[in-house]
């Protein structure tokens, strides 16, 4: 049968539910347990020193109102918090009794201190600074170079560049918290996450945006429990305003650092921050994590950042060349983009190599020269055969001048050789239907699936074009 105290608190927690979300009503009210009623003083357990801390900050009008509603004007609240060995008492486990009246100074001095955002109070230390240094700041550890400007959207990023883009212009006020961003290695998280954070920085002044990899903060975690500075650890990170978590799958079988962030995380989401974390693969496929924690990076958007098309492949290289200052052929481009498929970050190092290698020798940065550094990142290398290679090879053999082919002349043997050249280009090259109208003369994507066609309904009719389709194959096939 209930006590008297646990049937008091459970006419506060009745009032309480209907003031605040269900969410944190479980997180920060179902855990607290009614230890004792005496007079007007009730006096509530809570697990920890941190927790009492959250509940005086965020809840302690409503706490303060629901008291005195049920057991009258002149209630009073006290804590019983379970210290752990950190404690000033050094006793593990063993309940201390702090009264409600007690924290409001200390209440004060933590909210100037969360405010002037420069933690130069000796209350909190910034893991990110080397010690021995007097400045202390927050450091957003952004790189510039980042920008929405220079990430190039393609079909592979489209709803996570849109998804950045919104949160940039809104953090913390979208659906989008936390923003979870994953891919393979090399597809572009990295940047797109510090670009939503460089946006953010230019455009408010007024918010701290923080870019920490998964290994750093954990690292940073466990200086923290060696040198008992846990709640300063803790407290640094509350301020951020829009916090970026790189490579979260690290947390994985790291219990103490996923508690831990998952108490900032709590705190982060509910004061209205934003959260980006990028992944290597999607929430649910994350093992060695707490399904709290889990449950938790699903409330807002999971967005996948998948391998490049071919034509993104091309921006990318082009953006890059723009960027530098650097004149590569078109066909060396589409030859590299051709061939490095796997993730941006090798297109990048390809068209590096490329540059050194040509200033290094000398030598003009040709197909040649693509195939030997780009056999040094892919096993194998496709070989790439040009459009303009496939029109001569076709001229040749069926004796029609190469000019003709763009001509708009419809004799009989032009069009042939036009709509086997168009063919042979859709089967060797991988360029867009546009592309390959664009060499003969600048025609539309329909006559180039027209052509292809009417080239596949000879080939099942005519044993005698067959025969020349196939002849054509083989000689294109030589040219590389």
């Amino acid at each position: 049968m209930k006590n008297k105290c646990e049937l008091v608190w459970e006419k506060c927690l009745l009032i309480i539910k209907d003031n605040i979300n269900l969410q944190s009503y479980k997180t920060w009210f179902e855990p607290i347990k009614p230890v004792n009623l005496e007079k007007d003083v009730i006096t509530i357990q809570v697990p920890s020193q941190f927790f009492y801390e959250w509940l005086e900050e965020h809840y302690v009008t409503l706490l303060r109102k629901t008291i005195k509603r049920i057991i009258g004007e002149t209630a009073k609240l006290e804590y019983q918090i379970v210290m752990d060995n950190n404690s000033q008492n050094g006793k593990s486990g063993k309940p201390a009794v702090i009264k409600y009246p007690n924290y409001s100074e200390g209440a004060k001095k933590y909210n100037e201190m969360n405010t002037a955002y420069g933690f130069e109070s000796p209350m909190i230390k910034n893991p990110f600074v080397i010690p021995g240094l007097k400045k202390i700041s927050v450091d957003s550890q952004l790189n510039p170079n980042y920008t929405f400007e220079s990430y190039i959207e393609g079909d592979c990023n489209r709803l996570a560049r849109s998804a950045g883009i919104a949160v940039s212009k809104a953090p913390g006020a979208t659906a989008f918290n936390p923003l979870v961003l994953y891919g393979g290695v090399g597809l572009g998280k990295t940047h797109l996450a510090q670009a939503i954070g460089n946006y953010v920085k230019a455009h408010n002044s007024n918010k701290v945006v923080l870019y920490v990899s998964s290994e750093k903060f954990t690292n940073q975690f466990i200086d923290a429990l060696k040198n008992n500075s846990v709640n300063d650890f803790v407290h640094f990170y509350q301020v951020i305003d829009v916090l970026i978590i790189d490579d979260i799958q690290f947390f994985s079988n790291k219990a103490k650092t996923q508690d831990i962030f998952f108490h900032i995380f709590n705190h982060l989401h509910q004061s209205g921050k934003q959260l980006i974390l990028t992944s290597d693969r999607p929430p649910k496929d994350l093992e060695g994590m707490e399904e709290r924690l889990l449950s938790r990076f699903k409330w807002g958007l999971s967005a996948d950042l998948s391998m490049p098309d071919f034509e993104t492949r091309i921006a990318i290289l082009e953006n890059k060349m723009n960027a530098d200052g650097i004149l590569i052929p078109k066909e060396v481009v589409e030859f590299v983009a051709y061939n490095i498929k796997s993730n941006i970050r090798e297109l990048e190092g390809v068209l590096i190599s490329l540059l050194a290698q040509s200033s290094l020798t000398k030598q003009d940065i040709t197909i040649d020269l693509a195939k030997k550094i780009v056999a040094n990142f892919v096993k194998s290398v496709s070989k790439e055969i040009s459009i303009d290679t496939i029109q001569k090879v076709v001229c040749e053999h069926l004796e029609i001048p190469l000019d003709k082919l763009k001509a708009k002349t419809r004799k009989r043997e032009v069009v042939q050789a036009r709509q086997l050249s168009m063919f042979f280009a859709k089967e060797f090259t991988n360029s867009s239907l546009k592309a390959i109208g664009g060499h003969f003369g600048g025609r539309d994507h329909s006559t180039v699936i027209h052509s292809c066609q009417a080239v596949k309904n000879l080939v099942d009719t005519d044993e005698d074009f067959r025969d020349t389709v196939e002849e054509l194959k083989k000689r294109i096939q030589l040219t590389v």
